[in-house]
């Protein structure tokens, strides 16, 4: 009885350990798409070269390798993210950066939403975290200003949480018997196809030329794909989508460490003080644990 105690708590602390690497890791993504724009990298090359080179170098490694019915069940997974994905640039072009990202990291909300859906009632700790964790984010990122009365930039940047959220819950679902890797091979699959596709909508994809964009290419198929989107499915595996989710809302935090030690930007104590609120709510969502999956 105690091994098999000591082993749930160990494969528990898993867990959180995957969701906080998912978390830094993603939190390179801004540092990366900065870098991409001042090399003058359009988003539909630098995401369609990205994705693709991660579908085909898993795919090719066997990760691919699945049934007709786990196949379509990731390519609905993979969709989730994809879509997510396309609604936040579309956010990101209608209104603020700060609002677009923290309309995407109401993620967790809409986590414990379907769940509770389905019958998973949250847990107060749960519930308390997520309350903390959405006003960190606020005064970290900024809440919507008059520049953001755009109604179909917010609407979009709803749409980006709402399916980034269905991406983590449907992922504990409908790929919890898959291998991180083959999801992962799923998802960068149907990103690949619907950036190329906008790609070509806006006139043909371009190609990334010189070692510096290149650089850029291989770290976002490293650290924000490779490392990241397999790491966030570990932890909903070992943890439940809820408990994940919320400490994948650290990620802006990240951010900004990168930022002020590769960028030279300064954080201020508002930036402090949302940052503490983020991780208390992370804290408070571990305690007591709960169920391995929501």
């Amino acid at each position: 009885m105690k091994t098999g105690l000591n082993s749930a708590r160990s494969d528990e602390w898993a867990g959180v350990a995957l969701a906080l690497v998912s978390a830094v890791a993603s939190g390179s993504l801004g540092i990366l798409g900065k870098a991409a724009a001042s090399l003058g990298m359009g988003t539909p090359t630098l995401l369609s070269w990205r994705f693709g080179l991660t579908a085909a170098l898993l795919f090719a490694l066997g990760a691919g390798r699945v049934g007709r019915g786990e196949r379509v069940r990731l390519l609905v997974v993979g969709a989730m993210y994809a879509m997510s994905t396309v609604a936040y640039f579309t956010a990101l072009g209608r209104v603020s950066a700060g609002t677009a990202g923290l309309l995407v990291y109401v993620a967790p909300a809409f986590v414990v939403l379907y769940g509770a859906l389905l019958g998973t009632r949250p847990t107060v700790g749960q519930v308390g975290a997520l309350v903390l964790a959405l006003a960190g984010l606020g005064v970290v990122v900024g809440l919507p200003g008059a520049a953001d009365a755009d109604a179909l930039g917010l609407a979009a940047g709803g749409a980006a949480g709402a399916l980034y959220g269905g991406f983590v819950f449907a992922s504990g679902r409908l790929a919890a018997g898959s291998a991180p890797l083959t999801v992962t091979a799923h998802v960068a699959l149907v990103c690949a196809l619907t950036f190329a596709a906008l790609g070509f909508a806006h006139g043909t994809p371009g190609v990334p030329s010189g070692a510096a964009q290149w650089t850029v290419v291989v770290a976002m198929i490293v650290a924000p794909t490779l490392v990241a989107i397999p790491a966030l499915l570990g932890a909903v595996r070992r943890i439940g989508g809820t408990r994940a989710s919320l400490l994948a809302t650290t990620d802006p935090l990240w951010t900004l460490l990168f930022a002020a030690l590769f960028l030279g930007e300064g954080v201020g104590a508002s930036q402090l003080l949302g940052g503490a609120l983020i991780l208390s709510g992370s804290a408070l969502a571990q305690i007591g644990g709960g169920t391995r999956r929501d």
